[in-house]
């Protein structure tokens, strides 16, 4: 969080001294009653239609926090940018870009009357069948760190950054029973690092998760809440459950550390009055939580933000930009790629056609009708003397004929919001939904002795109409976690026919997660990844198949060529146990090659990199920093992007650790033949492990590798650093 500074520390404490207690304790939930919100939501689908609101005092001039969600985009009804989602921008290894999508939502935010951002989601990658991969930023915790830091500091120009969810929240099927079990080390090593970067960022608030973590919910682990977030890393904003079933305990909630439970007067409503009155929570507590609300909501900047931010020209062209950059060339061979030629072109699938986006769950958007531009009204668009020819592929034969007649043919396949997204399991939450009192106006007609015994089985119809209210868009439920990571088979069929048909077919991959796709890649030339590409994702396309733009996109994941070598994944298990080796970690250590490592993409072009050097940084004895300097050239003939990846290879100990971890990198644009030094500054806790014993990150002694390489399995360039066993930080 931002340091709110002298005067609005000062108003702030003059606020908490003028609030009565009633005041106090109705500032740590959201404002609105729970049935009616309820209500809202089933009939209304109310967080597409109005912020959530939290922290509103009329009196004292208070006008409160304005809650929306907005990872790929305000979800607000209105015509908000729909930006390509997280993953995709992971994919483009740019965190200046990112920033600048950050101030773009959180502008367009504030056109709105919202104040308050829910676009940071940065829970790692741990298994690519997690349904909302799409939501955060890939599998490594320095690369999600860096992307989810820089849409922090872009939120925070104009809102309340919220950063989410906190912590070890990656299965979304069992996200409210399941209990992830993890040591000490792994906790901080892996699954916290990437958080801590938003923190130093500037977040104002922190969402802790649904699950619990060694035994504890999260909404309650004073350990995560209390003692690393606030204790250990200064965290100064406050920390937000997540809505509606984030809160088991109130009072256990309120001691461990959580200040805000949303969006509805609800569990802490009911009893933290009669705590705080039994002196079980103290006013230190309360009042601690509420100054944290206070400062961050005075803090919120100042302006004025008009509907015309939304979807204007310049967020279309930065959404244009991000996905253009966010395209992944995955294969090329005989250089396919960029066509050239043409007088015919085959369009094929029916994912061409439509407005692929993303899941429909909490972070799904409400572009205006003709606002998203398909993979096919783009190549239309960008080529309107090409003969465009298009099949919806549900004859896989029609669409091979097709494809036979003309010079190239596109196949858009992939997934969408019906084979993997965000979900509500009815069972799951209809335990926290028997917390909540039965309204008012029940008790008096019926009675609480005559009511209490009846409310279990209303609490389970309950649970069941908030699960359809919350997963149900445009008529179908979303489909949650995936199993199979494969294409559907009947994609595969048209994928086959027409590659038989055509020997310049290129396949376009939709989705948010990785595809296993080992039966058929070798099978077509031409390979690439476009996401859920957001509004202008036709036009991005277009730009790479056309070669008006080189792709510069990288895996912000692995792919592996099995699911067998990835870690054990089952969305319904109660326990989970999670350790060091997922994605990269796992692949390396098992000795199984991906089918297309992390960090990896191909371009129009070529690099090459040289002069790389090292430099350890000491102040008192002590390292201060470590830094690497390494010259990239384009070395082809067009101006193209090139991300520049640095590996940390440890020396072969006894600490058990994988055999390279990216420890910096850089995203860069090189016109043709120009070179260019760069400097990578390394943060030290990514050079180094958790230690337990000494509560602290310790380097290892011993002779390390440096490596500037194209993605993690090559073997890159590289420097010997030699660094001594220390502890660098806590």
């Amino acid at each position: 969080m931002k340091d709110p500074g002298s005067s609005i520390q000062a108003r702030a404490l003059e606020l908490l001294a003028e609030l009565t207690t009633a005041e106090k304790l109705e500032l740590l939930d959201g404002d609105t009653p729970f049935w009616s919100g309820m209500a809202d939501i089933a009939l209304h689908q109310a967080s597409h239609r109005h912020p959530w609101p939290a922290g509103q005092v009329p009196r004292l001039g208070l006008s409160g926090l304005q809650f929306v969600d907005g990872p790929r985009g305000v979800v607000l009804e209105g015509g908000a940018t729909t930006f390509p989602v997280p993953m995709a921008r992971g994919a483009c290894w740019d965190p200046d870009l990112e920033e600048r999508i950050g101030e773009a939502i959180g502008r367009e935010a504030r056109s709105f009357g919202a104040n308050w951002v829910a676009g940071v989601c940065i829970n790692l990658l741990r298994h690519p069948g997690w349904g909302r991969a799409q939501e955060t930023y890939g599998e490594d915790p320095v690369h999600v760190g860096a992307m989810g830091a820089a849409m922090t500091r872009g939120l925070e120009r104009h809102a309340v950054a919220c950063v989410k969810h906190f912590a070890l929240n990656s299965i979304d099927s069992s996200r409210f029973l399941v209990d992830v079990q993890v040591s000490e080390r792994v906790l901080h090593e892996l699954y916290l690092p990437h958080f801590r970067d938003c923190v130093d960022a500037g977040a104002g608030s922190m969402m802790s998760a649904y699950n619990q973590v060694n035994g504890l919910w999260c909404g309650q682990h004073a350990q995560l809440l209390r003692r690393i977030l606030k204790e250990r890393w200064g965290f100064g904003g406050f920390v937000v459950s997540d809505f509606i079933f984030g809160v088991r305990d109130g009072v256990a909630a309120m001691l461990a550390g959580q200040d805000l439970e949303m969006p509805f007067r609800m569990v802490f409503a009911g009893c933290l009055p009669e705590a705080v009155a039994e002196g079980r929570v103290r006013m230190q507590c309360v009042d601690e939580a509420v100054l944290r609300l206070l400062q961050v909501q005075l803090g919120v900047p100042p302006g004025t933000y008009p509907a015309s931010l939304r979807s204007c020209e310049a967020h279309q062209a930065l959404a244009r930009e991000a996905a253009t950059n966010s395209i992944v060339l995955l294969r090329n061979e005989g250089q396919v790629l960029p066509f050239t030629g043409l007088t015919s072109l085959a369009v094929i699938g029916s994912l061409a056609s439509m407005a692929n986006l993303g899941d429909r769950g909490s972070s799904d958007t409400r572009p205006l009708p003709g606002a998203v531009l398909t993979p096919l009204e783009g190549l239309r668009a960008a080529a309107p003397d090409l003969r465009i020819e298009q099949a919806s592929g549900s004859s896989p034969q029609a669409a091979a004929e097709l494809a036979a007649h003309c010079d190239a043919a596109v196949v858009v396949a992939g997934l969408d919001w019906r084979l993997e997204g965000e979900h509500i399991h009815p069972g799951d939450i209809a335990p926290i939904l028997r917390l909540v009192p039965p309204p008012d106006w029940m008790v008096r007609l019926l009675g609480r002795r005559r009511l209490m015994p009846q409310w279990r089985p209303v609490a389970n119809l309950l649970a069941w109409i908030t699960s359809f209210a919350s997963a149900r868009q445009g008529g179908d439920f979303a489909a949650g976690d995936r199993t199979d990571l494969t294409l559907p088979a009947d994609q595969v069929a048209l994928i086959r026919q027409v590659a038989a048909a055509n020997p310049r077919t290129v396949v376009v991959l939709m989705g948010g997660g990785a595809m296993l796709i080992e039966d058929w890649r070798q099978l077509v030339p031409g390979l690439l990844m476009l996401w859920y590409p957001g509004e202008q994702g036709g036009a991005a396309l277009a730009d790479v198949l056309l070669g008006r733009v080189s792709p510069s996109g990288r895996l912000p994941f692995s792919v592996p060529s099995q699911a067998s070598h990835l870690p054990p994944f089952e969305p319904r298990a109660p326990v989970v146990v999670y350790d060091l080796w997922h994605g990269y970690r796992r692949l390396q250590r098992d000795g199984h090659p991906a089918a297309f490592p992390f960090g990896f993409g191909l371009s129009y072009s070529q690099f090459m990199a040289s002069d790389l050097t090292a430099e350890i940084q000491r102040a008192d004895g002590r390292i201060t920093q470590l830094q690497a300097c390494v010259t990239i050239t384009n070395t082809g003939d067009m101006e193209a992007g090139e991300v520049v990846q640095l590996y940390l290879e440890p020396p072969a100990r006894e600490v058990e650790r994988p055999a390279r971890t990216l420890v910096a990198f850089e995203r860069l644009l090189l016109a043709a033949g120009e070179a260019r030094r760069i400097t990578l500054a390394i943060q030290l806790r990514a050079c180094a492990t958790f230690d337990p014993a000494q509560d602290g990150f310790v380097t290892e002694e011993g002779v390390h590798r440096l490596v500037v390489a194209r993605h993690v399995e090559d073997e890159g360039l590289a420097v010997a650093l030699e660094l001594e066993a220390e502890l660098v930080c806590r």
